[in-house]
């Protein structure tokens, strides 16, 4: 597998159904047939318009199209996209709200790298914008990267996270959302040793794999039930000539997608199947359902080979983070540094990517932390994507998230809510941490 023929022959047949879709509907959209209904002629289109469309997102980055909101004097507020930092492999983006004055709690989002873009937590940002100051690490697609920048793995990315929390200060709620929820408690745990003031006031970690074993499920399965000498040679490609990191070693996200979709193939089949039929009788459009969701959901990205499976290795098969035993360039981060951060752990019921007990065990680790300083939540009925978007975020979780970064802001500036009074609590308390 680990040959650039190989990378090369997935874009191919990528490329040709994408073709084959556009075809497709040009043929059968040919005004001549116009003269002789045709259902079948019907069906074609359809059926090109769906295949080229989701096709050809597999390739396109999506774009965060944040929209305006009404400000607290009710006007507009328009927001833009600047990059604070930016570096090889990932940037640090800033949503600034245009015409804010008066100072909001100050947020970075950690987004995944697991085969999606940053633009996945979308709706996570369109629901704290209006009460926060958003940042978000916006990582880049490892097929862009020129060989020349070199490695990308879990150290490099912990050291990210430092470098972008130093950037923004002590005045800092950082949110991690899945799967950089162990690296980012491994990076405050840094920072609590080598640059204390640096450090964040709070730490929310949503669905992260902090602990594996504690749930499995059938991705920790997966992850013990290979070795990595498999693992390299069944995920790993070489990126073909058509993109700049021309040679560099990935885990494609092509293969990730058929990976994903593999998992729920039925479901994915009848909605595709669906939507061909929604289109025959003109009942879909351009931001209905089911684009809005496929647009973001084929839209995949490579991951450098040395960051997945270091990943697979380190926190899923030796579970470094679980026993406190993570090091970076050699040094032993220890999580019980952390003794000032607030640390607050979300889980979902249903979620069957990181089972609830896997995050949870954040809590424990932080055997410096006092029990005043810990907080967890299980959202009852929820799954994965639901704990950072759709209902369960916007109605439970995030004034839960809210409430504790409220609880643990250094400064409280005007417009802020008060602390809630003491018969109130932020969430649910841990009292297996306790």
């Amino acid at each position: 597998m680990r040959y650039m023929a190989t990378y090369d022959l997935m874009e191919t047949i990528r490329n040709t159904n994408q073709w084959m879709g556009a075809s497709a509907l040009a043929m059968a959209s040919y005004p001549a047939f116009s003269l002789f209904p045709n259902p079948a002629l019907d069906w074609m289109a359809a059926w090109g318009e769906v295949t080229e469309r989701s096709f050809s997102r597999m390739v396109l980055k999506p774009d965060w199209n944040i929209p305006s909101f009404v400000g607290s004097t009710g006007q507009d507020r328009l927001v833009v996209e600047e990059i604070v930092m930016k570096r090889d492999f990932g940037d640090l983006l800033h949503f600034r709200v245009q015409g804010r004055t008066v100072p909001k709690r100050k947020v970075l989002l950690v987004a995944p790298m697991s085969g999606h873009y940053a633009t996945l937590l979308r709706s996570t940002v369109i629901s704290l914008l209006p009460d926060c100051d958003i940042y978000i690490t916006d990582w880049h697609n490892a097929r862009d990267i020129p060989v020349s920048a070199g490695k990308f793995d879990i150290e490099d990315y912990t050291l990210y996270l430092v470098d972008f929390m130093k950037e923004l200060g002590a005045d800092l709620h950082v949110i991690a959302v899945c799967q950089p929820a162990p690296l980012t408690l491994a990076a405050t745990a840094y920072l609590a040793e080598e640059d204390p003031k640096a450090q964040p006031s709070s730490l929310t970690l949503i669905g992260g794999p902090i602990d594996p074993s504690a749930a499995p499920t059938e991705v920790t399965d997966f992850g013990h039930s290979v070795t990595m000498g498999q693992l390299e040679e069944m995920m790993i490609q070489q990126v073909g000539f058509k993109y700049p990191g021309v040679g560099r070693m990935v885990y494609p996200g092509l293969l990730q997608l058929s990976s994903f979709i593999s998992m729920n193939s039925e479901t994915h089949m009848e909605a595709f199947k669906n939507q061909i039929s929604h289109v025959m009788r003109r009942e879909a459009h351009e931001h209905d359902k089911h684009n809005k969701f496929y647009d973001e959901y084929l839209a995949v990205m490579d991951m450098t080979a040395e960051f997945y499976l270091s990943t697979v290795d380190r926190i899923f098969k030796e579970g470094e983070i679980a026993k406190n035993e993570f090091t970076v360039n050699g040094r032993h981060v220890d999580i019980g540094k952390i003794t000032t951060v607030a640390v607050m752990t979300v889980e979902g019921t249903k979620d069957d990517i990181s089972a609830p007990g896997q995050c949870i065990a954040a809590l424990n680790l932080c055997t410096g932390l006092s029990d005043d300083k810990k907080a967890s939540h299980v959202e009852e009925g929820a799954g994965h994507y639901g704990i950072f978007a759709g209902k369960s975020w916007r109605h439970n979780i995030r004034p839960l998230v809210l409430d504790f970064i409220d609880d643990n802001e250094q400064a409280t500036p005007p417009g802020y809510r008060k602390k809630k009074a003491a018969t109130k609590k932020a969430a649910n308390k841990n009292e297996k941490a306790a």
